[in-house]
C-alpha cells in the first residue's frame, strides 16, 4: 500500500488530492506543515507527498518553491482541484441552532458572501478545516458549524446543512505530487518544473527566457536566494506537445543560464493531449 504524505488533517483537501490521484487504496500521513510532507518523503517514510502550490485566485505559495528546493525531490504530476466549501453541523442542528462558525482563516475570506448574510455568527478561526468539523463531531457542539469538504462531512458524520458556500465558484488550487528522484519521464509527459538563475546584469532573464521559444511557458515565478540578497531563482513551468521540443530548450537554456536544476517531467493534471 503506497503511504503518502499531506498537509493537514484527516478530511483536508490534501486528503482528497492524494485519493483523486492514487486512489483509495492508499495510506495517508498528515502532517502539521508542508515541510515535514517533504522530509517524509525524502526520509524514506512517505512513498509520495502532496503539497499545493498555487491558488487561482491568492495565487502562488512562495513558501512552497523553498520547501521543494531544498528537499531536492521529483515532481510526478500535479492535480487542479477546484475548492468547494461546505457549512456542516451535527445531524440535529438546524440553521437557526447555529451560534459559532469554526475554520481556517482562508476558508472564512474564500466564504465572505455568505457570512455577511449571517451577522449574530461568531467566527472562530482554527488551523485547518478538517480538524473544525472533527472537533464538531468528537465533542458535540450542536450550536456550532464547521467549514469544510465534502469528505470532512462524510468522514465525522456530520450533515451539510450549506452546500457551496465559496463566493468565487471556480476556485482552484494546484498541487504537486512528489517523489524522491527516480529519473524516470513518462512517456507522455506534456509538462516540466524546473527553476533556473542567471547571472545579475542586464537582460540575462529576457535572454535566458529566448532559449525557451516554441514552449509554453504557463509559469513564472521568482523568489530569493537566502544567501544572497537581491538576488533570485526563477521557477517556470513549461508545457509542450513533443518531449524533443521540451529535450532541446532545455538544452538552450543550460548554455544561457549559470544555473538550471530540473524538478520533474510529467503529464500535465490539465491537459493528457499529446501530439508529438
Amino acid at each position: 500500500m503506497k503511504r503518502v504524505s499531506i498537509q493537514g488533517y484527516e478530511g483536508c483537501f490534501h486528503q482528497i488530492v492524494a485519493y483523486n490521484y492514487f486512489g483509495n487504496d492508499i495510506e495517508t500521513l498528515p502532517c502539521a506543515t508542508f515541510r515535514e510532507v517533504a522530509q517524509r518523503v525524502k526520509t524514506g517514510e512517505a512513498d509520495f507527498g502532496v503539497m499545493a502550490i498555487e491558488n487561482s485566485i491568492a495565487g502562488s505559495i512562495i513558501a512552497n518553491y523553498s520547501i521543494l528546493q531544498d528537499a531536492n525531490l521529483q515532481v510526478a504530476g500535479d492535480v487542479y482541484l477546484p475548492i468547494q466549501q461546505n457549512l456542516m453541523v451535527l445531524p440535529d442542528t438546524e440553521m437557526e441552532d447555529i451560534i459559532d462558525v469554526q475554520s481556517h482563516p482562508m476558508a472564512f475570506r474564500q466564504c465572505v458572501d455568505f457570512l455577511d448574510q449571517h451577522p449574530s455568527w461568531k467566527l472562530i478561526e482554527s488551523e485547518d478545516t478538517a480538524l473544525s468539523a472533527r472537533i464538531i463531531a468528537e465533542q458535540g457542539l450542536r450550536h456550532s458549524a464547521a467549514i469544510a469538504s465534502e469528505l470532512a462531512a462524510k468522514l465525522f458524520g456530520l450533515k451539510i446543512i450549506a452546500p457551496e458556500i465559496n463566493t468565487i465558484k471556480y476556485n482552484y488550487t494546484r498541487f504537486m505530487i512528489l517523489k524522491r528522484h527516480d529519473h524516470r519521464i513518462d512517456p507522455l509527459a506534456n509538462k516540466a518544473s524546473l527553476y533556473f538563475k542567471t547571472d545579475h546584469k542586464q537582460g540575462s532573464l529576457l535572454r535566458a527566457l529566448s532559449q525557451l521559444e516554441g514552449i509554453n511557458l504557463s509559469k513564472l515565478q521568482s523568489y530569493p536566494i537566502p544567501s544572497e540578497p537581491w538576488h533570485y531563482l526563477f521557477h517556470v513551468d513549461l508545457e509542450f506537445d513533443c518531449l524533443d521540443d521540451y529535450i532541446r530548450s532545455l538544452d538552450r537554456l543550460h548554455r544561457e543560464a549559470e544555473e538550471v536544476h530540473v524538478y520533474g517531467v510529467y503529464r500535465s493534471g490539465l491537459d493528457t493531449q499529446h501530439n508529438c
